[in-house]
């Protein structure tokens, strides 16, 4: 008798960043962040949908630049911490994508000191 379990396909694939000791010009730059996303949508083969929506707001440790961008199968988000020089960047697609170029060019535009991800299946 076969006891495995049928394998369901998942729905999406999850990229959660956390980084520390980020560029401070590069956090604080809403230039720096819009050609961030830009290239990180075209490296991993995503589709934008529509333009990338860049605000800055928060207040002490939780001041700074908040990122939405959507893509065709489903969003990219980061949050910038300008006192703490963190960031946190969720990457979420139906679509498979390689989650090591977008660490890379993470680090290329940001150079954090320490970076520490996760990769998640998605399924309900």
């Amino acid at each position: 008798m076969n006891t495995r379990k049928k394998k369901k396909p998942c729905w999406g694939y999850h990229l959660l960043l956390d980084a520390s000791k980020c560029d401070p010009d590069a956090i604080r730059s809403k230039k720096t962040i819009a050609e961030f996303v830009k290239k990180l949508v075209k490296e991993i083969n995503m589709v934008a949908y529509g333009r990338p929506r860049i605000i800055k707001f928060g207040t002490g440790k939780r001041k700074g630049y908040t990122l939405v961008q959507l893509i065709q199968t489903s969003d990219i988000t980061a949050h910038f911490s300008e006192e703490e020089g963190s960031a946190y960047v969720d990457v979420f697609s139906c679509k498979m994508y390689d989650q090591k170029k977008a660490i890379q060019v993470f680090r290329s535009f940001f150079h954090p000191e320490r970076i520490r991800t996760r990769f998640l299946t998605r399924q309900a």
